[in-house]
């Protein structure tokens, strides 16, 4: 999306121009709702798998999500869109006590069975709705029309891009990948660097202009999350030190295309404080300016109380 801003996101959302739901990993994923149903019935199956152990671990068996999927449907009829809390008075009306955790993966399979998907917030809060009551139309394809239709998307949008990247961001199996890249190849074009084969749209977009030398990227970014070979941006040891700290999806520092360093914001009262962790001692630039993390603090001072 170009020239976006948080705004034009939450329009989008509250008009019900996308969709906030689980699909393709255990996660949230924004979705056109056109697109909603044969990404469910292609993905939802595998995120399931995924999830058993967890549920198993919960006590979270098929007769269980199929009483709480019962309870949650009749409250959310007529378009009666409820918070989460809400909806955890009402499993405990019908004998399903939650706690934070339990109640997650109630709702995420009632998501992963097209029941509901979020609504726009009231306040804070977000809200649920039936989808069958917000979304009537939308694309059904089978299963290797929807296979090829996302290999196409994933390699347009994320390219150049390897197949086993493929294979993990939406979560499908590997032989699957890669019969959608026998499908869609004769429109993309590759490139093979150290025995890896990469796959990209043949279409630049010059209108897209360079990046900054050194975005500071936020978590969960597309950048460091949406490919299963990270060896292009970062150096293993960086890749490895991400994880040991128990998050490899961390907000990142990029400097000249790689993982340099980790970041966080404090929002504070008078001001927006950023603090750089980068991974290597910092060396200064041709001229003698100071590279990446120079300055271990810095604070964005807000501008008549508006945003950092």
């Amino acid at each position: 999306m170009k020239n976006s801003t948080d705004g034009d996101i939450d329009k989008a959302y509250n008009d019900w121009a996308i969709l906030r739901i689980h699909v393709m990993r255990p996660t949230w994923h924004f979705v056109l709702p056109e697109d909603i149903r044969w990404m469910l019935e292609l993905t939802a199956s595998r995120v399931k798998l995924r999830q058993d152990a967890s549920d198993r671990k919960l006590g979270l068996d098929d007769a269980l999500i199929a009483r709480s999927n019962t309870a949650i449907a009749r409250s959310l009829e007529g378009r009666n869109y409820l918070t989460r809390n809400e909806l955890k008075t009402i499993l405990a009306d019908v004998g399903i006590p939650t706690d934070v955790r339990r109640l997650a993966h109630i709702l995420m399979r009632a998501e992963l069975d097209g029941l509901i998907c979020s609504k726009p917030r009231r306040g804070k809060q977000f809200t649920y709705a039936l989808l069958d009551e917000r979304v009537r139309e939308t694309r059904m394809l089978d299963r290797d029309e929807a296979l090829a239709e996302l290999a196409l998307r994933y390699f347009t949008s994320h390219g150049p891009a390897q197949e086993k990247g493929f294979s993990w961001w939406p979560g499908v199996a590997k032989k699957d990948a890669r019969a959608a890249l026998e499908q869609i190849r004769p429109g993309l074009d590759h490139a093979t660097f150290d025995d890896r084969t990469y796959w990209f749209s043949p279409k630049r977009d010059d209108s897209i202009p360079d990046p900054p030398l050194a975005p500071l990227l936020p978590i969960y970014d597309e950048y460091t999350l949406a490919y299963k070979d990270r060896s292009d941006i970062s150096q293993a040891r960086d890749i490895e030190r991400m994880i040991v700290r128990g998050n490899e999806m961390t907000a990142v520092i990029v400097l000249g295309g790689k993982v340099a360093g980790t970041w966080r914001k404090s929002t504070l009262r008078d001001s927006v404080e950023i603090r750089l962790n980068p991974f290597r001692k910092p060396g200064r630039r041709r001229g003698g300016s100071a590279g990446i993390g120079s300055r271990p603090v810095r604070e964005v001072r807000r501008e008549g109380g508006g945003g950092g």
